[in-house]
């Protein structure tokens, strides 16, 4: 019985597949496995999935907003700390692995800036006692200044920071230190850089401050020898500095624009109630003096005189008739001089003209007085930074639709304007009032290609273009070829299989030796499969009869 036993490769029908071309290795074995038949239909499908991933993939590309840095440079205890913040918000975020950058994405920008602002980040580099404490122990003499001028710099940079408009500051000392020699000593000196807030600015006031901040923590250092500078360049410290003038320039400009400011608050102030905002617009132009005069005077007031000492002598003769007497000669034999007609006081009854007579006095009196005499000096200075001439001009509203402004109301408002700027005719002060009909200020549209919603679209848009573009102009033609390449080894395969047919059913027709399960599932019609299987059971009664039993017991097992 045991030749008569169907063995498994009898009863049960295999595919077998048409050899084909085989290679040796990992590209042999790749394309054996690609000409397999299940694979080779399966390929459009993977193909098409694999083309609309990569399709997506290119569009999330493309799609999202390019990353920009929140923060670089920062220490690695600032920078777990950003991280860990933005986790907690859900903020998408990168990190640059060769510069260590925090980037988010762009749309994110603003809020990661805000929630890292929440929690106080960054919170900026150590300061100067955890340098000193980091000092490593036998460090050279060298080592130890550095360290120490390093933490010195760090506390003055974060008390500098402590200023509102101040965001990060950096300062740097240079000295040399002091020398035993008197002619060998320099002075030291500094600088800050300051970056500012955004839209933040600092006074001269705040300027000077942090002048006199850095130079009175620094033993021997002068103000004038402090530098500040902010991120754009600037240096804020000019006016301390050598360049005195611009300093002065920048100072009256300043000024000039307080004042314009000043007036022109006040014509808003009054004018307002009784034309409403935005129904009238002012312009004031002050010409300043700042000229600075100075004049001394030095008087004797006539009134101020005082009697300080007084010295005199008082002289009195007697005129007696003179004796005879001197040399006989020509001299004494002259007539005497003539007589004076000036009156004697002492002797107001005499004549004038008259000769003196004998027995008469004579009263001479000389006083010398020292006077007080009062002096007055007085030293003007000019106030400097006056104004020299005022030009204001007001453009009123005309009422639209409305009766306009008379030539009287135009004269009031004109009045009150002077009022209110302190009109001086002397000083040639001109104040211009008209009434106008204004353009009407529409708001000032924002160009459709600068609106915040453009942005996504144009992205997304682009994003979806570049994916149909691979997909219509790439992935479509590859799916023609790789389908057209299916459908040729599809009909070469059809082919082998009806001529395999055909020959097995001229083999069945001519009554061939030996039929196989095989030949029996190749034939291609109903009537070739059962000559096969009458020629079948010619050939072999007996496993065709072990064929039908377990069949019959196959259809039995299933039925029970």
């Amino acid at each position: 019985m045991s030749e008569l036993a169907a063995t498994p490769n009898d009863l049960t029908p295999t595919a077998r597949p048409l050899p084909i071309a085989g290679g040796t290795g990992m590209m042999g074995r790749a394309r054996d496995f690609m000409s397999q038949p299940a694979v080779i239909k399966a390929l459009p499908a993977i193909a098409f999935v694999g083309l609309i991933g990569l399709a997506a993939l290119l569009w999330m590309t493309f799609s999202q907003a390019p990353g920009r840095t929140l923060f670089s440079g920062l220490a690695d205890s600032d920078k777990a700390a950003v991280v860990e913040a933005l986790q907690g918000a859900g903020i998408a975020h990168q990190l640059d692995s060769s510069t260590g950058a925090v980037t988010v994405s762009e749309d994110d920008y603003h809020q990661a800036r805000m929630v890292a602002a929440a929690q106080g980040l960054p919170r900026g580099a150590p300061d100067g006692g955890q340098v000193m404490e980091n000092l490593p122990l036998g460090a050279s003499r060298a080592v130890e200044g550095e360290r120490i001028r390093a933490a010195r710099q760090m506390d003055l940079a974060r008390t500098i920071e402590a200023i509102d408009a101040v965001r990060t500051a950096r300062v740097h000392i240079a000295d040399n230190g002091q020398s035993v020699f008197v002619r060998d000593r320099a002075s030291p000196g500094a600088s800050v850089m300051l970056t500012l807030e955004s839209g933040r600015s600092l006074s001269d006031g705040q300027v000077q401050a942090i002048i006199h901040l850095v130079a009175s923590s620094i033993p021997n250092l002068n103000p004038e020898q402090v530098s500040v500078v902010d991120q754009n360049g600037r240096l804020l410290s000019r006016a301390g500095g050598s360049d005195g003038a611009s300093g002065e320039s920048e100072r009256q400009l300043a000024v000039q624009q307080a004042t314009e400011g000043r007036y022109r608050e006040a014509i808003a102030t009054l004018l307002t109630p009784i034309l409403g905002a935005g129904n009238f617009t002012a312009e004031v132009s002050a010409e300043m003096d700042f000229s600075q005069t100075e004049a001394s005077r030095e008087a004797f007031p006539e009134a101020s005189r005082a009697l300080r000492s007084e010295q005199g002598t008082v002289t009195q003769e007697t005129n007696a008739q003179p004796a005879a007497g001197g040399i006989p000669g020509t001299l004494a034999n002259e007539a005497p001089p003539p007589a004076t007609t000036t009156p004697d006081p002492n002797n107001p009854n005499a004549v004038p003209g008259a000769p003196a007579t004998a027995n008469e006095t004579r009263r001479n009196e000389q006083y010398a007085r020292n006077y007080a005499v009062g002096r007055e000096i007085s030293v003007t200075r000019q106030q400097t930074g006056t104004v020299k001439r005022l030009s204001v001009a007001v453009a009123v509203r005309n009422p639209e639709g409305g009766r306009p402004l008379t030539r009287d109301e135009i004269q009031s408002l004109e009045n009150l304007i002077r009022g209110a700027v302190g009109f001086s005719q002397q000083r040639g002060d001109m104040v211009a009032l008209t009434a106008r009909s204004f353009v009407s200020e529409e708001a000032t549209a924002v160009s459709w290609w600068q609106e915040a919603w453009l942005s996504p679209i144009v992205r997304s848009v682009g994003g979806l273009i570049l994916a149909l573009t691979f997909l219509l102009v790439i992935a479509r033609p590859l799916m023609k070829r790789l389908t057209a390449a299916a459908a040729r080894r599809a009909e070469s395969r059809n082919q082998v299989r009806e001529e395999i047919a055909a020959a097995v059913q001229e083999h069945a027709k001519t009554g061939g030796s030996h039929v196989t399960i095989d030949m029996i599932e190749a034939a291609p019609s109903y009537e070739a499969r059962a000559e096969l299987i009458r020629n079948f059971v010619r050939q072999d009664p007996a496993r065709a009869a072990l064929v039908v039993r377990d069949l019959i017991r196959a259809d039995t097992q299933g039925a029970a």
